[in-house]
């Protein structure tokens, strides 16, 4: 595939690939890139599309904010053209609002896959579902005017698009809980001092930091990146001893490859 070629462009969602490098970009400056499901259709299908050779996907959106979360327009009796309100799909029953909500959290659960590593590049606001978003990624470099905030409590609902389970592992719970229950902002500073954020850097050096993080994370040979994925993503649910197996499982995998033995 050729420098930035263009896999998908729509519904405020691009996917550009240059080589082992990917791009997805929130493209709706003028809402501040509030989502929609159709948004999370796209990020769904961006994930899909995802060539092969891909190894870093970094995530950015346009203009001033990351994304100002879920567009309120939702919540109005009409919803989006072609789509049913969230107080609509509420009056149905309630195995299919379960479903269309899984379908939903589908955008938001392909960036965590052991095969890449996944980059937020975050500037100023990421609220609610932006914060969620963010969060899906398995690192964050922020602007130094980023904004996280978890919203979803003061419009009397809960985050549901899988952002608890990184936030609770990023900052525990107690700061996880103060953080949603009030909904108040978490700026740069705090964000790179409790885990939320890998670097800050100034806003207008954002994508640059982004994507020397790429180029550093392309350095090291790409299966000794997948297997340390692996191993350290799943440490969190292992016991030390099931740790110290799953290390020596790995590393054995690791040197049969470099001796020529693998299958």
């Amino acid at each position: 595939m050729t420098s930035h070629d263009s896999v998908l462009d729509k519904d405020g969602v691009r996917l550009t690939v240059d080589d082992a490098v990917a791009t997805v970009t929130l493209t709706n400056p003028a809402k501040r890139n509030a989502q929609s499901p159709a948004l999370w259709r796209a990020l769904t299908e961006a994930g899909r599309a995802m060539p092969g050779s891909v190894r870093v996907v970094v995530l950015r959106g346009e203009g001033k904010s990351f994304s100002a979360g879920l567009d309120r327009q939702a919540f109005e009796p009409g919803g989006f053209d072609g789509e049913p309100s969230f107080l609509d799909m509420a009056r149905g029953p309630e195995a299919e609002l379960d479903a269309t909500i899984a379908e939903y959290q589908e955008a938001f659960t392909w960036w965590c896959r052991n095969d890449i590593v996944s980059i937020a590049a975050v500037q100023g606001h990421a609220i609610g579902a932006g914060f969620q978003l963010a969060l899906a990624c398995d690192l964050r470099i922020v602007a130094d005017d980023v904004q996280f905030a978890m919203r979803e409590t003061s419009l009397g609902l809960v985050p549901d698009l899988t952002g608890t389970h990184p936030l609770v592992n990023l900052v525990g719970y107690a700061r996880a809980l103060e953080i949603c229950a009030t909904g108040r902002f978490v700026g740069a500073e705090e964000a790179e001092r409790t885990g939320l954020a890998n670097l800050v850097v100034p806003a207008d050096q954002l994508d640059a930091a982004g994507l020397d993080l790429a180029a550093a994370l392309l350095a090291a040979p790409r299966d000794a990146v997948v297997e340390t994925k692996a191993l350290l993503s799943g440490a969190v649910s292992r016991t030390y001893e099931e740790q110290r197996t799953a290390e020596r499982a790995a590393q054995g995998r690791r040197l049969r490859d470099l001796a020529g033995l693998s299958d």
